[in-house]
């Protein structure tokens, strides 16, 4: 019997094309850097910087960016076997546009469609997935077939084999509302509706599978139709998870574990750079915490620190924190200025 995995991530990459300039606009842009991309991607990127043992699955183009991811993912320690080709459809591209503190659009090229929504469940390696101490997937993975279909066998083979109380395992489903991957045509040929409408359907049923749910307010109100974030919490243990954490950007993050635990964790100080990075650092570390058994006020403070010195750096991928990096934040209760400049 190989060893569980620590962290398997599923669902999307692709490569963040970024301006090396920030305060312009991409007509005005000169230069730019390439960096590995996708949310469920970064995640496990993230994870491996702490330390932790991770694999991602997904799919590329048969291209050059491909090959650039596949190279990227091992570079940063991250297992890239799950990662296969899919020769209809490029890699996608995403650039976005850097307006420090709070203002960061994104262009995602996506078309005709995304690989990674190519993600088929017969492909899948259900006694990894089974074995992961925690799996990690988005909603994004929800939004077409037969990604859908695969995301949600995935689930089911989680639910299905519970594992041992003694050593837990973490289902965790990220929200990740992005409306613009919810075609309402597409999804009506599929026989469903469109948009918030299909998201809610399907969401609730991935919230019943998962024992951790991660979103900002807008994607609770999604997943929920909640928006004030004691309401949004207490629906979404309603649905099904054991611990459910609400992103409330510059008011920080609340947390509420069924076992009537919550914590309510302000935000840290730091000059923002860039913010696109970091919710997957947070969610790296915060996979990071839930193996490590921490309570759930250490897991977000933790989490925190990890997403605030990704926001003082300008890339997403490559600037993961290392742990001493992460700990030192959470002991100043601040980023500190040679943590904002590294990216190693």
């Amino acid at each position: 019997m190989r060893e569980p995995y620590d962290v398997i991530t599923m669902g999307r990459i692709g490569v963040d094309i970024y301006p090396l300039q920030t305060g312009v606009p991409l007509a005005r842009v000169e230069t730019f850097g390439k960096f590995l991309g996708g949310s469920p991607s970064n995640v496990a990127v993230a994870a491996a910087r702490l330390g932790r043992r991770t694999a991602v699955i997904t799919r590329t183009g048969r291209d050059g960016f491909g090959d650039y991811l596949h190279e990227a993912l091992r570079e940063f320690g991250v297992d890239d076997r799950w990662v296969s080709e899919v020769a209809e459809y490029p890699t996608p591209v995403t650039f976005c546009e850097i307006f420090p503190p709070d203002d960061f659009p994104l262009y995602f090229y996506r078309q005709p469609k995304a690989p990674d929504l190519e993600i088929r469940g017969k492909d899948l390696d259900l006694d990894a997935i089974r074995g992961a101490r925690v799996f990690w997937m988005t909603g994004t993975g929800l939004c077409a077939e037969p990604s859908r279909s695969a995301t949600l066998a995935a689930l089911g083979a989680r639910s299905a084999h519970p594992g041992n109380p003694a050593s837990p395992r973490h289902t965790v489903f990220d929200l990740d509302w992005r409306p613009m991957f919810w075609d309402r045509g597409h999804s009506e040929s599929e026989g469903h509706g469109g948009g918030e409408e299909t998201a809610r359907a399907l969401y609730r049923e991935a919230l019943t599978h998962a024992t951790v749910a991660v979103g900002n307010l807008d994607e609770c109100e999604v997943a929920t139709g909640e928006r004030e974030p004691y309401a949004a919490v207490r629906a979404l243990l309603d649905a099904g998870p054991e611990l459910a954490v609400v992103k409330q950007g510059p008011a920080g993050v609340l947390a509420a574990h069924r076992d009537g635990t919550t914590a309510e964790i302000p935000p840290l100080p730091v000059d923002v750079v860039n913010g696109l990075g970091a919710g997957d650092a947070f969610g790296g570390a915060l996979c990071h915490g839930l193996l490590a058994g921490w309570k759930t006020r250490d897991i977000m403070r933790y989490a925190n620190a990890a997403g605030a010195i990704v926001a003082s750096r300008l890339a997403c991928s490559s600037a993961m924190p290392y742990p001493h990096e992460v700990e030192q934040a959470v002991r100043d209760g601040a980023v500190a200025p040679e943590a904002a400049k590294g990216t190693r």
